[in-house]
This record gives structure tokens, sequence and C-alpha cells, in this order.
């Protein structure tokens, strides 16, 4: 079955990405973009879990030193 794209502006990413991905045809060129963002989709976690992640890996690096001179260390790093 052949695609039709009545959309010009569809059209002309459709062929955009034909040429940069070096497609055989528009149709393979829509069928791998529609697969990755299926597969982004699917893959994407939600808001809640990402954030849960972020907190379990602030809560393992802990509270910043109160003693850290960060003066000092800028220092100590530019010194040849």
């Amino acid at each position: 079955m052949p695609l039709y794209i009545r959309d010009d502006e569809v059209d002309a990413l459709a062929a955009k990405l034909q040429r940069e991905t070096n497609a055989s045809s528009k149709t393979e060129a829509v069928r791998t973009a529609l697969l990755h963002e299926l597969e982004r989709h699917r893959t994407k976690l939600p808001l809640r879990d990402r954030i849960v992640k972020l907190q379990a890996e602030a809560k393992k690096i802990g509270l910043p030193n109160p003693d850290f001179d960060m003066k000092k260390f800028t220092n100590e790093m530019w010194e040849d």
C-alpha cells in the first residue's frame, strides 16, 4: 500500500528525512521514524519514577560537607 502525504510540510519533512538517513523511500523513512518514536515513548519513564530515581541518587551522595572550602578547592584546581 503506497504512502500518500497530503500536507506539503509533512511531505517536505519526509523527503528531508529520507535524504538525511539515506532511506530507500519516504515510506521507509517514515516507518523508521515512527518505530523510533514508538520505542522512545515506550521507554520513557513517568515523571514520578524519574523523581524517585533522582532522589535515590541524591540520597546516596549525601549532605554537603559543611567544612568544604570552595575557594581553596578552586585555587588548587587552577595551580600549575
